[in-house]
């Protein structure tokens, strides 16, 4: 079955492309090798600038998130355009770790604040200015992470954002629901090798600690994740809504793993 996805044909919104790496680019090759036409959506002109060879022949706008004017106008170029949206991709996290990680108590309100709008909230205010560019049947995915319920020091405090971020699907599908079936999904990953999480203090510790506690030996791939992404934006996955699907290789099943917590004790 060629198009076994159904996505060949269909228009999709991809925002957080920032390099080769990312998953909202890996998740853009994958939507068009299935046929799907990908708009990508960037924070800066400077971030257009910088991916012009990655993407090139492709449409970028440029859109800072933390910005409603510039939300406004992106709704309205896709409106102007008659394009109607089979998906969206929501691929974006800030947080500022400039003063280092500290204990979640210590967390200040302007940095927790900021990535709240950013992290979350800009799922919220992006979906509703598409809301009348999205086909009756459109799918939205964005990226959470395996668990908000693990306090990972080495995640300052984006796990209770990302908790929130994942909150509001069930909201959105609701909310939605009174004149569409658009879907509203997560995709929850477990800890990968990008660009951006290579900048939060101590995280290649926690990734080569993931890359051992997995069950397999070998920590989740971004291509993996992306691959979910381009599930959950099918129409094959229409009976998925308002769900978080972890993507961690089993990592959350095998925190006693016999190997690690003998290393772990000999250490005492």
């Amino acid at each position: 079955m060629s198009d076994f996805l159904a996505l060949s044909g269909r228009t999709i919104l991809v925002m957080g492309v920032a390099n080769k790496k990312s998953v909202a680019y890996r998740i853009a090759v994958m939507l068009e090798a299935a046929g799907a036409t990908v708009i990508y959506a960037v924070r800066s002109e400077a971030r257009r600038e910088s991916l012009a060879k990655l993407l090139s022949g492709r449409r970028i706008i440029v859109c800072d998130v933390a910005d409603q004017t510039q939300i406004d106008a992106l709704a309205q170029t896709l409106r102007d355009d008659q394009i109607k949206l089979g998906g969206f991709v929501h691929s974006i996290a800030f947080a500022d770790y400039s003063d280092g990680i500290k204990p979640f108590h210590q967390t200040g309100r302007a940095q927790f604040l900021q990535a709240v709008d950013i992290s979350a909230y800009s799922l919220i205010a992006v979906c509703g200015a598409l809301k009348d560019s999205f086909l009756a049947d459109a799918s939205v995915v964005t990226i959470g992470i395996s668990t908000t319920r693990m306090a990972s020091e080495s995640y300052g405090y984006m796990a209770p954002i990302k908790a929130a971020l994942e909150s509001s699907l069930a909201f959105l599908t609701k909310s939605f629901s009174k004149d569409s079936e658009v879907r509203f999904n997560a995709v929850a990953a477990g800890l990968l090798k990008t660009s951006a999480s290579a900048g939060i203090p101590g995280y290649v510790d926690s990734y080569l600690y993931a890359d051992r506690i997995i069950p397999r030996k070998r920590a989740v791939q971004t291509d993996e994740v992306a691959a979910t992404a381009a599930f959950l934006l099918s129409p094959r996955s229409s009976g998925i809504t308002a769900q978080a699907i972890v993507v961690d290789a089993g990592m959350s099943i095998n925190y006693f793993d016999h190997d690690v917590i003998a290393d772990a004790m000999r250490q005492v």
